[in-house]
């Protein structure tokens, strides 16, 4: 995907850096955990907020006028300016977060300021409409660099790009391997590395190592990437986190060696990065001569246990070979050292060659025998294995982590970003250019919120469709970055993300609830036809009924729907006019009430009034009676009628088929099914002896899911094919067709009887549990509203003459919503389903969710 550019200026080079900078708080804290074997140094820095008359949660923010502000500048101090134009609640939750900013800014020397632009005072900071939602950097009076507000999303990222900016030398961002072994080449028998991978900028990851680089950064190289490439290059796999790692470099004096590398497996925060390279800095191996017990090093200090080994004059030279290499194995986990056994006053057991000693006071002193360096190893790293995964267990349970939803989908997001978007085919609408937009066009318009892992993954999708439209639509794609326009988002009823409305001149917007994907929204548009259409002859039905009236559109719908009425069936009409204007985008619809109907509902054997479902792929037109069928009633028919005799099940379609509450009986196959099985089961549809079951099959190769299932349903994985009935929705049982019967009518219906007598066993039973999101949906926009709602000339949004087309869209879309309940059972696993056609919006069911 695009991302906004930065600006990126010349750095300027103060030569008297070192001499300018002061201590900070902070600094001095981190001083007293290390030794003086060197001296930190800060830069002063300033960050500024500039922003007319905004009154929110920012009081602490001291203010000063734009001339004030520029005055106070000094060179080689450093300041942050962002400009907002006027009163914007669009801007609070940036103010919000700035404002959470100040005590770690100010830990590292960084003053907070606001400044209010005047309108008596020109700034050519404060008059653009597109440097608004920008951040300028200076030093002194110099530009460094302009951000993007939107990179700036909360304390970390705040923190995080400040500093990087400032240690411009003292962090370099390398993106492939060979930058990095330039680097290493050029430090070699200098100075040693700090290497870190991060999996974006402006993450908690990337600010530790920020604040780990302006302690550290005048002492080793700090080298950053984003790069999931060069990670594996370097031997590591695991992209999905942040890693650490320490090149020691200083002591490589020949050129053609590689320096060693010792991975931090600790997660990256400030704590565990200053412990790591702290341990980095200790005596590789020191040789001692006391009582272990009372033996004191840094690693203790650092709470990382000892490791003794013993060793005797006449094993002098092995023993401290082996030492050394038991410490680099256990570099950053444990000291290491060589303990003289003959030089000892204190008594040690005769055959013990290893002393283990933890870092908790009173503990104490193993005495072990090892016969290898694997076992020593293995001893110490499940010991302090153990102790992590207590300590995390108890952060778990204090603070469950709130940042996990959507970790696959911001995965995809950021494996994409590089991939250039063609933006150009859809127009970015603001709040000035929204409603003359949709006014004069029929418009799509996409709402989303640029850092939302979801509404970027679907913004892919959205362009995608605008490839495949480019020159055959007439309908407008548009798109609204709500987190740049949050009023207009919340005018136009929109409270997620993302969400896709259609606009045409004169009806009310309809928001689209179907699969976040190009194939589903593409069908919506081509679909959206006026429904139901009008017939006006018998000729033209039976053209409609044959598929050759919109044949264009047979692709997207594989049944058309023919309502049948007398002249004077108003109500009747009235109700399936009702249904179809709801299935637009779904579904097919048409209507004829002329005076000779009888001549189709007696060619169809249809008692008026009725509906025709004409099946294009099978190539039949069946009737079903409306007598007494309200408009939820109708449209329960024709959704159940869309629905597949026999499908193949999807993670897509799944949801849709779950919908009906009934067992599904599935046959697993590892490719196409054979034909014979097919024919066995469509028999038994035909013949009603499956009306209690919905029969459908999974193609493992299509949906590899599917391995996972069987695998949880038996130990091993069971030879293919398999039928099985999974009873989802009461008692959770699944069953098992036997393996060595061939699948024929004729078993299939035997075993069937003996399921619904009781008289087959379960082969297991899915636990009972409401399978949901792990974390509620987010009102992002109400959350906004909140955030500036101190304002005090702020108004909440209310419904006004200018709102009644968005409030109708609401109403009805809440209307439409009552009429069909959907089960919200899913496959587990991660895929972001917007299936539900027909959603509930004003009641909440709860179904005992299984795992299918």
């Amino acid at each position: 995907m695009q991302r906004t550019a930065w600006k990126y200026y010349p750095r300027q080079q103060d030569h008297n850096t070192e001499q300018n900078r002061e201590k900070s708080p902070a600094c001095v804290q981190l001083q007293l955990m290390m030794s003086s074997s060197f001296n930190i140094f800060r830069v002063g820095i300033s960050v500024v907020i500039m922003c007319i008359f905004y009154k929110s949660a920012v009081d602490s923010l001291s203010e000063l006028s734009p001339q004030k502000y520029f005055s106070t500048l000094q060179p080689g101090k450093a300041s942050l300016a962002y400009f907002c134009q006027a009163d914007s609640p669009r801007t609070s939750i940036f103010l919000e977060e700035l404002n959470e900013a100040i005590t770690p800014l100010q830990d590292y020397g960084i003053s907070v300021a606001k400044v209010n632009c005047v309108k008596e005072e020109t700034s050519r900071y404060c008059g653009k409409e597109e440097d608004l939602m920008k951040a300028y950097l200076f030093r002194g009076n110099i530009l460094l660099r302009e951000f993007p507000t939107d990179v700036l999303f909360d304390v970390n990222a705040i923190v995080a790009h400040v500093l990087f900016a400032l240690l411009f030398n003292e962090v370099k961002y390398i993106t492939t391997l060979e930058d990095l072994q330039n680097i290493e080449n050029a430090l070699k028998g200098k100075a040693n590395i700090a290497f870190s991978y991060v999996r974006a900028i402006g993450t908690p990851e990337h600010r530790a190592v920020m604040e780990a680089a302006f302690v550290y950064g005048t002492t080793y190289q700090f080298v950053l990437t984003t790069e999931t490439a060069l990670l594996e290059s370097i031997g590591n796999e695991d992209i999905e986190n942040a890693h650490l790692y320490f090149f020691h470099c200083k002591q490589v004096l020949d050129l053609t060696l590689q320096c060693r590398r010792t991975l931090m497996e600790q997660p990256l925060t400030t704590l565990n990065i200053h412990q790591f390279i702290k341990t980095m800095e200790a005596p590789l191996l020191t040789e001692v001569t006391e009582d272990p017990q009372q033996v004191s090093t840094v690693h203790l200090q650092l709470g990382l246990p000892l490791v003794f080994i013993v060793s005797q004059q006449a094993t002098y030279e092995a023993d401290r070979r082996t030492a050394e290499w038991v410490a680099w194995r256990l570099l950053g986990k444990a000291g290491v050292l060589l303990l003289l056994r003959d030089s000892l006053e204190v008594d040690i057991p005769q055959h013990s060659n290893v002393i283990f000693r933890r870092a908790e006071e009173g503990v104490p002193v193993e005495f072990l025998v090892l016969d290898d360096i694997d076992s020593l190893i293995s001893h110490v790293e499940s010991n302090v294995h153990i102790e992590e995964i207590q300590e995390d267990e108890d952060e778990d349970t204090k603070s469950p982590n709130m940042d996990v939803q959507d970790d696959e989908v911001a995965e995809t997001v950021y494996r994409d970003r590089k991939r250039p978007l063609p933006l150009e085919l859809t127009v970015e609408l603001t709040e000035e250019t929204f409603n003359t937009t949709v006014v004069a066009s029929d418009s799509i318009v996409l709402f989303y919120a640029g850092w939302q892992a979801v509404s970027m993954a679907f913004l892919q999708s959205y362009i995608d469709l605008a490839i495949k439209l480019k020159g055959t639509s007439t309908m407008l794609l548009t798109r609204v970055n709500c987190a740049d326009w949050s009023d207009l988002c919340t005018k136009q009823n929109v409270t997620e993300f993302p969400v896709v409305k259609m606009y045409k001149e004169g009806k009310n917007p309809v928001s689209y609830v179907g699969m976040l994907g190009t194939e589903d929204l593409l069908k919506f548009i081509q679909l959206r036809i006026s429904c139901p259409v009008n017939i006006t002859s018998v000729q033209e039905a039976e053209e409609y009924l044959s598929g050759e009236l919109y044949k264009d559109l047979i692709s997207y719908s594989s049944v058309s729907v023919l309502g049948l009425f007398s002249p004077n069936m108003t109500t009747a009409k009235e109700d399936f006019t009702e249904a179809g204007n709801y299935l637009k985008g779904y579904a097919i619809t048409g209507i004829y009430s002329e005076e000779d109907v009888l001549i189709l509902s007696d060619k169809y054997a249809a008692t008026l009034p009725a509906l025709l479902l004409s099946r294009h792929k099978e190539g039949k037109i069946e009737s079903i009676p409306l007598a007494n069928s309200h408009a939820q009633d109708i449209i329960q028919i024709i959704t159940n009628a869309l629905l597949e005799t026999f499908p193949e099940i999807t993670v897509e379609n799944l949801p849709i088929y779950l919908r009906l509450q009934k067992p599904l009986l599935i046959l697993f196959s590892d490719g196409s099914i054979n034909p014979q099985y097919k024919k066995a089961i469509l028999m038994l549809v035909k013949e009603k002896h499956l009306d209690s079951l919905t029969p459908c099959w999974l193609n493992l190769k299509n949906t590899p899911v599917g391995r996972g299932i069987l695998q949880s349903y038996f130990d091993t994985m069971p030879p293919l094919p398999l039928l099985v009935v999974v009873n989802l929705h009461s008692g959770g049982q699944v069953f098992a067709f036997p393996s060595d019967q061939a699948i024929t009518e004729q078993n299939l219906l035997l075993w069937l009887k003996k399921l619904e007598a009781g008289l087959e066993n379960h082969i297991t039973i899915l636990p009972a549990q409401e399978w949901k999101p792990p974390l509620p949906a987010y009102d992002f926009l109400s959350m906004m509203d909140a955030a500036a709602s101190q304002h005090p000339t702020r108004k909440d949004p209310e419904c006004t003459k200018e709102m009644d087309v968005q409030e109708n869209d609401k109403k009805q879309h809440e209307d439409k919503s009552a009429i069909i309940k959907e089960p919200i059972e899913t496959l587990r696993i991660k895929h972001w389903n917007r299936s539900n056609w027909f959603k509930e919006g004003e009641k909440s069911f709860r179904h005992d969710n299984k795992e299918l």
